[in-house]
Parts: structure tokens; C-alpha cells; sequence
């Protein structure tokens, strides 16, 4: 049993160890409000980011000397007498968004800061190798080999590994030829990008993270993703796991469902349940439910929904959520399949 320091009433045992610069910054980080916090966030790599977030989730108890050790470190920091450079074109870019809005600061940032990484190689780095790969496979060997030459080494490398092994021979061979990239070739690649980013993830993908985004990575992804990275997410984080879990089946992939594929769902439905996620919905989204139906049963139902009063959204959501989960175990025993049947969902 440690000794008591009778001036303090505190143990005196042998003072904690020493965090490292990375714990520092991680315990700094938890001490500020969460706003604060995001916004710190928002400025790092994804290599920086990484490593900070696995710091945090590797803390145990943090202690009081622990505490004023990451603060006296920050207030360091703070007492130079200089701001580094590294990151300010960030910085900038967030703070002329706020002033001018998207389309004004890109404009204003191509003239102050002409030699800027475009928006969608930015971009780039934060995709998954699976997913970037997915994006440039039917791409000539040359614009691969710039592509990755213009990213961090560790993804490009995981990109090189999972093309065919003859566009693998031919996309080093470039990359060991290539000199300096032209600013046209940039632009080029950008634009590349930029087209199958959008048609991928939809003109909001600069919107980056959240459940969401995560489940359209597993969704892309190759492998059986959804097995093996979810229950290891389950393990430290349930809830989100959950929360990914949901939006790999959403209710509005119910609408692609052939008629006999959607019969075979509304067999196990519900009629109350049935009725109340339609309610929810637009006239021309409620066909295909309706599509699957005799026409009395689909007048019936639409009657229903008529003098049903009026719903919380929480109700009709309980209600559609309930339904897909009836579908994700319909379409885990192979009774009907939701996308395109590769094991890519749409």
C-alpha cells in the first residue's frame, strides 16, 4: 500500500510515467468540448488521424498529472513565436468557405494558391485502396502510375496490389519512367476523378464521414467486408457498428426490388407495419410495393394508409426499419437478393 503524503493527504508513491507526444496531443484533445475538438480534428491527415484516434482509444484512466502534462505541453506550443506553415492552405480554405461559400473560395484559392492539390486528389487520399481501385481499373496504365505517384506510398501500394498482376507490370514500369507530372496531367486526373467520385458516391461526396460512408466503403469493397470488419468494430464500439449495420440495408433499396422478389418480402410483413412505413412515402415511391400486390389488396392498403391519422416520423421509421431487417434475413438466406447480385448493393 503506497505511503500518504500527510501535506497533500495523497498517495506519494512514484509519479506516473511520462505520456508520449502522441498521448499528449490525445488527452489535450478529450480535455476541449466537442466542437472544439472537431475542429482540431478536421485539419490532420488521415495519417495523423489515425494515429491520434488509436491513441485515444488506447488510453486507460487518465490521472491529474497526466492532465496538466498534456496543458503545460499545449501552453509550449503556444509560446512560440511562430505559426508553422504546414497545413495553412487548410486553414485558408475553411475560413473563405465560411466568407464566400464553395464555389467563391475555389475560385479565390486558384488564384492565391495556384500550385494547390486539386479538391478530388484530396479526396483520394481518403478513400479506401479497394474503393480507389474500383474507381481507376478500366484507366490506361499511365494515368494509374501518376495517380499513384500523387498519393501517400502505403495506399498506393495496397492499390498496386490489388490490380491484375499484367496491369501491375505495367503501371511500375511507368511509374519507374516517370519524370516530373505536368500540370496538365493534374488537371487531367483530377477531372478523371472527379466524374467517377460523382457517380459513385453522388454530388455530395465532399460531405466526408459518418455511418454512412462507412457502410458505401463495405459496400464497394471486395470480400465479405461486412463479416469481418463489423464485428471487430462491434467489439469497442457497438453502437456504431449498429449504426453502419443500418445503413448497409436502407429502406429506400427496398424500391429496386423485382415484383417477385418484393412478393416475396411483403409475405412476412406485417400489414400494420406495412402500412405505416408507406405512409411515409411519396405516391411514386409506394409502386413497387403496390406493383407486387392484387390490385385489391394494393386498394385496400392504400385505404388504409388514408385513414390512418397522422404518424411521428419516429413511427414510420420504426416501421421501415422493421421491414428491412425482415429483408436483410430474407436476403441473407437467398430467398431474394437486393442490388446487383455480385455482392456490390445499389
Amino acid at each position: 500500500m503506497p505511503e500518504e503524503d500527510f501535506s497533500t493527504g495523497l498517495p506519494s508513491g512514484p509519479p506516473p510515467a511520462l505520456l508520449s507526444r502522441v498521448d499528449r496531443a490525445a488527452v489535450f484533445l478529450m480535455l476541449l468540448g466537442d466542437e472544439e475538438a472537431t475542429g482540431l480534428l478536421s485539419r490532420l491527415s488521415p495519417a495523423e488521424l489515425e494515429k491520434l484516434g488509436a491513441a485515444m482509444m488506447a488510453l486507460g484512466e487518465i490521472e491529474q498529472p497526466h492532465m496538466a502534462e498534456a496543458l503545460a505541453d499545449f501552453a509550449g506550443e503556444a509560446a512560440r513565436e511562430m505559426l508553422p506553415m504546414r497545413g495553412r492552405g487548410d486553414r485558408v480554405r475553411t475560413l473563405l468557405d465560411k466568407a464566400l461559400g464553395p464555389a467563391r473560395a475555389d475560385s479565390m484559392m486558384q488564384r492565391i494558391e495556384p500550385d494547390a492539390a486539386p479538391r478530388s486528389l484530396e479526396l483520394a487520399k481518403w478513400l479506401a485502396p479497394g474503393v480507389l481501385v474500383r474507381l481507376i481499373l478500366d484507366e490506361h496504365p499511365q494515368v494509374i502510375a501518376a495517380l499513384l505517384l500523387l498519393i501517400e506510398p502505403e495506399p498506393a501500394a495496397e492499390v498496386l496490389a490489388m490490380l491484375p498482376l499484367e496491369l501491375q507490370t505495367l503501371v511500375v514500369e511507368r511509374v519507374a519512367k516517370s519524370g516530373a507530372i505536368s500540370a496538365t496531367a493534374i488537371s487531367t486526373i483530377d477531372t478523371l476523378l472527379t466524374q467517377r467520385i460523382s457517380a459513385t458516391y453522388g454530388t455530395a461526396a465532399l460531405m466526408l464521414g459518418g455511418p454512412r460512408d462507412a457502410a458505401n466503403l463495405i459496400n464497394l469493397a471486395a470480400g465479405e467486408l461486412r463479416n469481418t470488419v463489423l464485428p471487430a468494430i462491434a467489439e469497442r464500439d457497438a453502437p456504431l457498428a449498429e449504426r453502419i449495420e443500418e445503413e448497409l440495408f436502407t429502406f429506400e433499396m427496398l424500391f429496386a426490388l423485382d415484383p417477385m422478389s418484393m412478393g416475396r418480402l411483403l409475405r412476412d410483413v406485417d400489414n400494420e407495419k406495412l402500412v405505416d412505413a408507406l405512409k411515409g412515402l411519396k405516391e411514386p415511391d409506394r409502386a413497387p410495393f403496390f406493383a407486387a400486390m392484387s390490385s385489391r389488396a394494393a386498394d385496400g392498403v392504400r385505404d388504409e394508409i388514408e385513414l390512418r391519422g397522422r404518424l411521428a416520423k419516429s413511427e414510420v421509421a420504426a416501421a421501415q426499419k422493421a421491414i428491412v431487417e425482415i429483408a436483410r434475413g430474407l436476403a441473407d438466406a437467398g430467398e431474394i437478393v437486393i442490388g446487383s447480385g455480385n455482392g456490390e448493393f445499389v
